[in-house]
């Protein structure tokens, strides 16, 4: 259930990443501590219900209730409305297949699912492709664990110092973005 809290909270708000999540659950694997199935289970879930947050909070604002918001707060969000735009354009053009290859990228990951509400995709298809690709990148992720389990003697202590390096990393780029960002003219 943690994992699954974790993996949700990852696609809402992105506080810890999902490669760390399921990499640590693929050495917890490894070590004996968890079992491969109900952690790929419990992860995708998570995962497909956070994403399917963002999606029905775009489905249900649609593109003229969240301008205001995209105007408004842009800079924070490092995000202008030309993007979205342009992201919906490009969904609508791709479909269903740009939610399921968007799941292996990962700053696309969560973001797609924005485009994808404000398109009114499918709700089934949505959550078929987002749960298909999640299920796969998960499995990556916990193989790339157990790979890490078995070869590195230290990898939680090299993972807790990695994990402090992406936050940080993540933080400072944020903030450089906001610092940065300036409104294309109109």
């Amino acid at each position: 259930m943690g994992i699954m809290l974790l993996m949700a909270l990852e696609n809402i708000i992105p506080p810890i990443p999902s490669e760390l999540i399921m990499g640590l659950g693929g050495i917890a694997v490894a070590r004996g501590d968890m079992q491969f199935w109900p952690l790929l289970g419990w992860g995708t879930l998570g995962a497909t219900l956070g994403n399917y947050v963002l999606f029905l909070i775009a489905d249900r604002l649609g593109y003229e209730r969240l301008r205001p918001v995209i105007e408004r707060w842009g800079r924070w969000l490092t995000l202008e409305w030309h993007d979205v735009e342009k992201a919906g354009h490009f969904l609508r053009r791709h479909g269903h297949w740009v939610v399921f290859l968007m799941r292996f990228m990962p700053m696309f990951r969560t973001v797609i699912s924005i485009p994808a509400g404000l398109a009114h995709m499918s709700h089934m298809r949505f959550l078929l492709f987002t749960a298909a690709g999640a299920a796969i990148w998960n499995v990556l992720l916990i193989l790339g664990g157990q790979w890490l389990g078995h070869t590195l003697s230290q990898a939680e202590q090299w993972l807790g110092y990695a994990t402090l390096a992406v936050a940080a990393i993540t933080v400072v780029f944020y903030v450089w973005r906001v610092v940065n960002w300036k409104r294309r003219p109109r």
